[in-house]
């Protein structure tokens, strides 16, 4: 494994990855980054399905490229007896073990929490699964797009005269890893420092659903109090307005106002101070009210300038907006250098390539990308070895489909 050229923040932290595709895999990636050990292991027929996933290079996933750095790759079939005492042994030496199957299989296995407990008191187990590991539907099969739908994303997302919007990207899963990630730190802190240390494990139980609900501020409260249902608005706001996308004589522009004195400045930076004489823009809750026939003219005037030109006046007023990007912006963008935001990584299959930089930034013990998703069991020699099996008996285990 290629340590970080310094010691991240989690160095030193033990982790065991069971988990396959988007969820588990977002999260080990970040604790990775870090500088956590993450051992990751895939059964030795069935690699992981982000494997498959383009776009490809030299015949190989640069999604699977991405999502596996930093990590050390092992293969393990859990199903087997063999397998799972390999898995245990594993744990034994682990601060943490993510797992994402159907609710039920680990222990059909003998890989329950308590199994776990049994060889590790203090190991923390985190479970992700479509809709947790209780509830009438917890035994179900859940992927993020079907998250996306019942926590109520789709329904509000989108125009309102158009179907329900699912995002563009796995945002169910993405957003499950960001909670499994706090989690699990906040679990690793009671056990290790918060009132002196607990010394003991336990489980975390983040489904895909939840995390995206949680984001729903206030709708819940709304709902409970005069039975209000979000509904679509495009890109406008149910809480604040001028809040859209605007069209530029060569473009788009992203802008928001939500607070009186900036949207003054908006209206005097176009020349639109006539504007904060109508009573139908007063104040924020009538332009909300409002917000169609205020963005169709602030759009009157950024059609007639092109996107620089609409920042450079807006902001010179004090208002707040930017670009629309595509990538071919983003790799051109001064700021995105600045903050490395896009990084070089060289790979011994696909060569060179650039990819996402570390997020976020720390002082003293930053992350870093020291290298990409490494092939199928590249580190079976290393990780078993370090188990105490000889070259003899790691043959034996992939001869017999173990490992």
């Amino acid at each position: 494994m290629t340590a970080l050229s310094r010691p991240g923040p989690l160095d030193g932290l033990r982790v065991v990855d069971f988990s396959g595709m988007i969820s588990g895999g977002f999260a080990t990636l970040m604790l990775a980054d870090f500088g956590a050990d993450v051992v990751f292991a895939e059964h030795p027929e069935h690699p992981d399905p982000l494997r498959e996933w383009p776009p490809f290079e030299a015949g190989v996933s640069l999604w699977w490229k991405a999502i596996a750095r930093n990590k050390r790759c092992v293969t393990l079939n859990l199903s087997t007896d063999e397998g799972r005492d390999l898995a245990l042994d594993l744990v034994a030496d682990a601060d943490v073990v993510f797992e994402n199957f159907r609710p039920g299989t680990m222990e059909r296995w003998g890989l329950g929490y308590e199994d776990l407990k049994a060889v590790n008191e203090s190991v923390i187990m985190l479970r992700i699964s479509g809709y947790g590991q209780t509830g009438p539907r917890s035994e179900k099969p859940g992927f993020g797009t079907v998250a996306e739908g019942i926590s109520g994303w789709a329904h509000a997302n989108g125009f309102a005269d158009r179907e329900p919007l699912l995002p563009p990207i796995s945002l169910a899963d993405l957003t499950a890893a960001q909670f499994a990630v706090q989690a699990t730190l906040m679990a690793i802190f009671e056990r290790d420092v918060g009132r002196g240390g607990s010394g003991e494990g336990q489980v975390i139980d983040v489904s895909l659903y939840e995390p995206l609900f949680r984001l729903f501020v206030g709708d819940v409260e709304a709902f409970d109090q005069d039975g209000s249902v979000r509904e679509r608005r495009g890109n406008q706001h149910p809480n604040a307005a001028p809040r859209n996308v605007y069209e530029t004589a060569d473009g788009y522009i992203t802008l928001s106002a939500s607070n009186q004195r900036i949207w003054e400045r908006v209206a005097r930076a176009i020349d639109r101070e006539d504007l904060l004489e109508r009573d139908e823009f007063a104040t924020n809750e009538k332009r909300v009210e409002n917000a169609d026939a205020l963005d169709a003219e602030i759009e009157a005037w950024t059609r007639e300038h092109p996107t620089e030109e609409v920042i450079e006046t807006i902001e010179a007023e004090g208002g707040i907006l930017g670009p629309v990007y595509d990538m071919r912006d983003v790799f051109a963008d001064e700021q995105y250098a600045a903050r490395d935001n896009v990084v070089s990584v060289d790979d011994d299959e696909v060569g060179p390539f650039r990819t996402h930089g570390v997020v976020p930034k720390f002082s003293r013990t930053p992350g870093e990308v020291t290298h990409a998703g490494p092939p199928h069991g590249e580190h079976n020699v290393e990780v078993y070895t370090e188990l105490g099996l000889d070259a003899e008996e790691i043959a034996e285990l992939e001869a017999g489909e173990i490992i």
